[in-house]
């Protein structure tokens, strides 16, 4: 037995010794980038075989001692053999550099782009002058993600606005409302479907269209200057090198509609244009227009979500003519359950109390696509025009059904019958994206660069037919019929277009002297908008109140406002835009110094064809700002960057907000401010960058913005009479945070982890109640600070990865955090209205397989998080309602659930 033993070991032993780990590193052998999922294996014995893992490392385990050839080959590069010598004992370790795929035609010279690769942006956020953070194209391609909104909300300070479905719609970067922030499309500012303001809703963009999301930080001269919080540039798919086909389709379902139906509209019947835009405004609507009734809503169970998508791509004619073209489809239906609290202030306790309860119920189908197609002609290496078109649009289809009770239907069950109010609101909401863009850049000699960029940009926004259906004061008797005495309904056409016509033009001039490396710039921009909006409500009652009916579409009413009623949202706005700017790049050995100015003059006007009395029906604005920029950057080693970097920026009003309108809104009246005038901001930047690893990387950052008259939506007086919410400019405010951003691979795993903390102040009057020594109220004011609204102070992500490329696996399981932050700025004293700081979790898999396939899914909201809305100040007074509670001692007035939901699909690659 014990020779047995030790035979035994000793063969092991031998084994041993004459088996050995080869380790290594793949690499693009230009640009040092770590290469993922290259194949690497052993020519003489190719059983001992793998692919390079996340980190670009590689293991070959059990080879031979002895002379070898090893392999190495991956997309788009040349296949590479190298003659090794495997020693009899320890760890062999080998750096493969491949060389890639050069294809030359004259002087035309084509390399296939790493910028969509996470070792490609990492690069670019490492050699790029301005404070940037970059998600790549396979990043968001294995994201749970499928907006624009979403894959932006990974990205460090940046905290997501969301709407009604629950869906991210804006971003707020750095704690600076979304008003602060632009958004480009392949570097070029596009128009807005919004009906008021300037930004754009992100939503309606899907990520699969997207070769890179960069958002920058900082801004230099040759960028516009309302970037505050920051500019969000989604650089389209690109032609690639060689022909490539790529296609998707996917499935999934809303676990919601587990548990109750979806209500859905009447397409058919839906009325597209009103009667006052088809016969003039003399016309006197009958209930013939509307369809002679008020369509119900259907309840159905939906149909599962799809969503697809496709592109094509390749060069021709000699490598010349590049062209892309992709498309992406998506079709889900959506809901909301929410209770919400109306409120109003007690002036004897100087504190808001809960006056009813309301239950709504939102069902929503969105349409989606999105349309994106490039062409590219390179004549030299000197000279190339580029031509590109996308069109984005997003339909919505919603219904919300709502019941609310006062206090009563907790104090007089024994009278028999109930004070209720039940609201039907059908709204179908159409929004178009269209730009068209045509640049082209040269070269003149070594030193001298031109480009220039053409853009004409259209969108809309169009509301047709949106009916909101008001029964007050049901009484519900003890059969099953219901007794209108009730306020009636409303129906509304709303549609607006805004217009852009831009010409931007740049040179570059490059020279070199005593060894520090110049490039001065020069450029200028010029923009003509145009933008229209129109609007126009139809009021409609019962006929009889004493109707008993089942569903609305059963009740008989009368136009009780025949020729519409049409106001200050019927206008017209113009602006213009002229600006310019010098810059220079002072690069020396470790150092690089950029010094910039632009200028930017404004002028901006409206018309309303139907002004408020005493208002006139044309007004505007013009202003002309200089905006210096100064950075510094300085690498002490190739890894390492210090950063540090000052500019002005600006905040304009958009084309509505300085009309003088009122409009009463569901929830309070909303006026505009024709004395608003724009935000001017000092911005501090500070940055310490490492990356140990190309596909690895520690960001700490410091930022500081000192705001002169923010724009902020908040309660005010409009004269002695009158008084609403509405965009004002609130005194001064501050703006500081810190800003941590890891990323960090070994092998098959990964962990991306980022968090920005951020406090701001603003001090503002305050609006409270007090008795005097007679007992009587009076209104005082008194100053209170408190956070800008939309920021949170705490914000954090983290994901955890796991690829395994050897088996074709993919996964991701991503959390984000958001804190307490300020939704609406009150006019009463410890009265602002605050969402509760959440966790959301998403998670999302896929499994290659040979020639191109792979199957994955997505999950979303796995943690079914609410929206919660409140007041941090409590009256007992609420104690009569349903989920207030005293211990808390808040005030609850919104909470929405959306549940999980899933998708599942096929992905195909050429």
């Amino acid at each position: 037995m014990i020779r047995f033993l030790l035979i035994t070991t000793f063969i092991f032993f031998i084994g041993t010794v004459n088996s050995i780990d080869i380790e290594g590193i793949v690499r693009d052998s230009e640009t040092g980038e770590l290469l993922i999922g290259a194949n690497v294996f052993l020519k003489n014995d190719k059983s001992i075989g793998t692919t390079s893992g996340l980190d670009g490392s590689f293991v070959l385990k059990n080879a031979k001692a002895g002379n070898a050839t090893l392999v190495c080959s991956f997309i788009s590069y040349q296949t590479l053999q190298k003659e090794i010598s495997v020693p009899s004992n320890g760890v062999q370790k080998i750096a493969l550099n491949l060389v890639s795929f050069e294809n030359e035609l004259n002087d035309v010279v084509v390399i296939a782009s790493n910028k969509t690769t996470d070792v490609g942006v990492r690069a670019l956020e490492r050699l790029s002058s301005n404070v940037l953070n970059i998600v790549g194209a396979r990043a968001i391609e294995i994201s749970p993600d499928l907006t624009v909104a979403n894959v932006l909300g990974r990205v460090s300070g940046v905290t997501l606005e969301r709407n009604s479905s629950g869906e991210a719609e804006y971003a707020v970067l750095r704690g600076m409302d979304k008003r602060y922030n632009i958004t480009l499309v392949n570097g070029v500012k596009i128009s807005s479907p919004n009906n008021k303001q300037r930004f754009v809703p992100l939503n309606i963009f899907p990520s699969e269209l997207l070769d890179r999301l960069e958002v920058s930080k900082t801004r230099s001269a040759d960028m516009e200057g309302d970037a505050t919080g920051g500019a969000v540039n989604m650089v389209m798919k690109d032609a690639p090198s060689r022909l490539t086909v790529r296609a998707n389709v996917a499935t999934g379902y809303s676990s919601l509609f587990f548990d109750r139906e979806f209500s859905s509209l009447h397409n058919a019947k839906l009325i597209k244009t009103a009667p006052y835009e088809q016969f003039g405004n003399t016309y006197v609507a009958t209930m013939s227009d509307f369809g002679n009734a008020m369509n119900a809503p259907l309840n159905i169970q939906p149909l599962p979500n799809v969503i697809a998508g496709f592109s094509l791509g390749n060069r021709v004619l000699g490598n010349k003519l590049g062209f892309i073209v992709a498309a992406n489809y998506q079709n889900n239906n959506k809901g909301t359950n929410s209770i919400f609290f109306e409120d109003e202030m007690v002036q004897t306790e100087s504190t808001l109390r809960v006056t009813s309860i309301k239950e709504r119920i939102y069902s929503e189908n969105q349409l989606q696509y999105g349309i994106h197609a490039k062409l590219d002609y390179i004549f030299s290496k000197k000279h190339k025009l580029e031509w590109y078109n996308f069109l984005v649009a997003n339909n919505n289809k919603q219904v919300r059904q709502s019941n609310s009770t006062n206090f009563k239907l907790f104090y007089e069950p024994e009278k028999g019958n109930l004070d209720l109010a039940y609201q039907t609101r059908m709204r179908t909401t159409n929004q178009q994206i269209f730009a068209s863009t045509l640049q082209g850049d040269h070269k003149f000699g070594e030193k001298l660069n031109l480009n220039w960029t053409a853009i004409y940009s259209k969108a809309g926004l169009q509301r047709p037919d949106q009916a909101f259906v008001n029964l007050d004061n049901l009484q519900q008797n003890f059969v099953n019929d219901m007794v209108i005495d009730g306020d009636g309904s409303d129906r509304r056409w709303e549609h607006n277009s805004d217009e852009d016509r831009s010409f931007i033009a740049n040179a570059m001039y490059n020279l070199a002297l005593d060894k520090t490396n110049i490039k001065l710039q020069a450029g200028g921009l010029f923009r003509n908008k145009n933008r229209e909006n129109h609007y126009v409500n139809y009021k409609l009652k019962p006929i009889d109140t004493n109707q008993s009916f089942e569903t609305i579409d059963q009740i008989n009413w009368t136009v009780y406002t025949p020729k519409g009623s049409v106001g200050p949202l019927t206008y017209s706005a113009t602006e213009m835009m002229g600006a310019g700017y010098v810059q220079g790049r002072f690069e020396r050995k470790k150092a690089e110094l950029i010094l910039g100015l632009r200028t930017e003059y404004i002028n901006q006007g409206y018309k309303m064809f139907y002004p408020n009395a005493g208002e006139s029906p044309n007004g505007g604005q013009q202003y002309y700002d200089l905006l210096p920029n100064l950075q510094l950057k300085y690498s002490p080693r190739e890894k390492t960057n210090w950063r540090a970097s000052y500019y002005k920026s600006i905040n304009r009003p958009g084309y509505f907000e300085i009309v003088p309108y009122q409009i009463q809104e569901e929830e309070y009246t909303e006026y505009g401010n024709k004395n608003l005038k724009r935000s001017e901001i000092d911005n501090l930047d500070l940055r310490w960058e490492y990356f140990p690893k190309p596909l690895d990387q520690i960001l700490i950052g410091a930022f500081f913005k000192n705001i002169n008259d923010p724009i902020e939506f908040a309660y005010f007086s409009v004269n002695q009479r009158q008084s609403g919410y509405g965009l004002q400019n609130l005194g001064n405010a501050k703006n500081l945070g810190l800003e941590i951003d890891l990323i960090k691979y070994i092998r098959i795993f990964g962990i991306k982890a980022n968090y920005t903390f951020t406090h701001s102040e603003i001090t503002t009057p305050k609006v409270y109640y007090a008795k005097d020594e007679q007992g009587n109220t009076k209104t005082l004011t008194k100053d209170q600070t408190r956070p800008l609204v939309g920021q949170a102070a705490h914000v954090g992500n983290i994901s955890l990865l796991f690829k395994d490329v050897n088996h074709g696996w993919d996964a991701q399981l991503s959390a984000s955090y958001t804190g307490d932050k300020i939704i609406i700025a009150s006019r009463y004293y410890n009265s602002d209205y605050w969402e509760k700081g959440a966790v959301q979790m998403d998670a999302s898999i896929e499994k290659t397989f040979k020639k191109g396939w792979s199957i994955f899914a997505k999950a979303y909201n796995l943690l079914n998080t609410p929206k919660i809305e409140f007041l941090k100040s409590y009256n007992t007074y609420n104690n009569k309602f349903e989920f207030q509670s005293a211990e808390s001692g808040e005030t609850l007035i919104r909470k929405e659930y959306y549940k999980q939901s899933f998708l599942i699909g096929v992905r195909y690659k050429l």
